[in-house]
C-alpha cells in the first residue's frame, strides 16, 4: 500500500518525518509512506503558499499510485484552498483513502459533500511528536493498513453514519460551501486549546444551524489544554454541549474516545 502524505495546513518537519518513516518500517514494512517535499516547506504560518499547499494536495489526490492521502498535521490552513482544490480533483481521487482531524476538518468536509466515500477522522504523523505519540501514529497505520478494528472508536454504533470534527472547525465551515450533510449521522466533536466561552459560542452555532438540527446525536470527546477564563467561566464542555443540545432537541449520546492527544482513535465517515 503507499500512502501519499501532504500538508495541507501548518509547518511540519523533517524530524517529525523520520520518525514517523523509522515506526512505520519497524511495524509495517509493507506499507509504502511518501511525503510530498511541499510537507517541508516555510511560508509564514503556513507549509508553503496557498498554492503550494493546494497543489500538492491535488497531485498526490488525483495519483493513482497512491492508495491513500494522509494529511501530515492541522494547525490552520487548509479552508484557505480546500473548495478549489476538491473541485479539481477527478476519478482517481475517489478511490483513495483519507485521514486525517483538526484543521484537515476543511477537508474532509469538502470531500465527504462531494460524496467521497473513504475518509476518517484520526491520527496524524505530527502526532509522533506528542509524548507517547508513537501509539497514535501506530494506530492510524493500523486503519490505513488493514482497517483494524482495534483503531477504531469504541462506542461506534453498528449501522449509522457517523462523523467526527474539531468543535471550532465545524462551527467555523458551517454554512459554507464545505458544509457537509449530516442528516441522521452521529456526530462526535472534541477541541483543544480554546476557551471555555469560546467552546460554547461555538456550540451555539452549531446547534442553530439546520445540519446539526438533522442529527441522530453527538458525542463529546476531549476537550484538552482549555485556558483559564477570567472570571472562571464556571462550568465545564459536557455541561456546556449538554444545555446547548437540550436546547436544540439533539440527543447527548454521551462521550467519546477522541481528542488531540496520543488516546485519540479513528473515526470512519458514513457507515463504518
Amino acid at each position: 500500500m503507499r500512502i501519499g502524505i501532504v500538508a495541507p495546513s501548518s509547518r511540519f518537519s523533517e524530524a517529525a518525518a523520520d520518525r514517523v518513516r523509522t515506526l512505520a518500517a519497524a511495524q509495517f514494512p509493507g506499507l509504502d509512506l511518501v511525503f510530498h517535499p511541499q510537507c517541508f516547506l516555510s511560508y509564514n504560518h503556513f507549509a508553503g503558499t496557498d498554492d503550494e499547499r493546494g497543489d500538492a494536495f491535488v497531485q498526490y489526490a488525483n495519483d493513482p499510485a497512491f492508495d491513500a492521502i494522509w494529511f501530515a498535521r492541522g494547525g490552520y490552513g487548509a479552508c484557505r484552498f480546500a473548495e478549489a482544490a476538491i473541485g479539481r480533483l477527478g476519478a482517481a481521487a475517489r478511490d483513495k483513502l483519507y485521514l486525517g482531524y483538526s484543521d484537515g476538518g476543511y477537508l474532509l468536509a469538502g470531500l465527504y459533500r462531494a460524496g467521497f466515500p473513504h475518509l476518517a477522522h484520526g491520527p496524524m504523523p505530527q502526532d509522533v511528536m506528542r509524548d507517547g505519540g508513537e501509539a497514535a501514529v501506530s494506530r492510524a497505520l493500523a486503519w490505513l493498513d488493514a482497517r483494524s478494528a482495534v483503531a477504531l472508536e469504541p462506542g461506534l454504533a453498528t449501522g449509522m453514519p457517523h462523523a467526527a470534527f474539531n468543535i471550532t472547525v465545524f462551527s467555523l465551515l458551517l454554512g459554507t460551501p464545505l458544509e457537509p450533510n449530516l442528516s441522521g449521522h452521529i456526530l462526535l466533536i472534541e477541541d483543544v486549546a480554546e476557551h471555555m466561552y469560546r467552546i460554547d459560542r461555538a456550540m451555539f452555532h452549531i446547534s442553530a444551524n439546520p445540519v446539526a438540527r438533522g442529527l441522530a446525536g453527538i458525542r463529546l470527546g476531549r476537550c484538552t489544554d482549555i485556558p483559564a477564563n477570567d472570571p472562571d467561566f464556571g462550568e465545564d464542555e459536557e455541561t456546556l454541549v449538554r444545555f446547548w443540545c437540550a436546547r436544540a432537541g439533539i440527543p447527548f449520546l454521551g462521550r467519546a474516545d477522541i481528542g488531540h492527544d496520543c488516546a485519540n482513535k479513528v473515526v470512519p465517515f458514513g457507515v463504518h
